[in-house]
């Protein structure tokens, strides 16, 4: 058995070019997030700041939406402690 036409040739890649590679994230903005997210749950005042300081300055870096994401928890953060000092203040 003989063949005649060449073997195809090896898959190559894609007819549009290379993807362009990932944006890695800021690791203040994961910072931010981080602060932001534990803040939450230990109803912490320190870190609902620090989140807000961290997201603003990653977002000024291009940060993107975790950044967007941590300051925004920061802000509920600060909030929430506040609406926590005045039901306590009231009793």
């Amino acid at each position: 058995m003989s063949y005649d036409a060449p073997p195809p040739p090896p898959p190559g890649g894609s007819p549009y070019g290379a993807a362009p590679p990932a944006r890695a994230n800021s690791s203040k903005a994961v910072w931010s997030l981080v602060c932001g997210i534990v803040g939450l749950l230990c109803f912490g005042i320190i870190l609902g700041p620090v989140a807000i300081v961290l997201g603003r300055q990653a977002q000024r870096q291009g940060g993107g939406g975790m950044a967007k994401a941590g300051e925004i928890l920061g802000y509920v953060d600060v909030a929430l402690f506040v609406l926590w000092i005045v039901i306590y203040a009231s009793r």
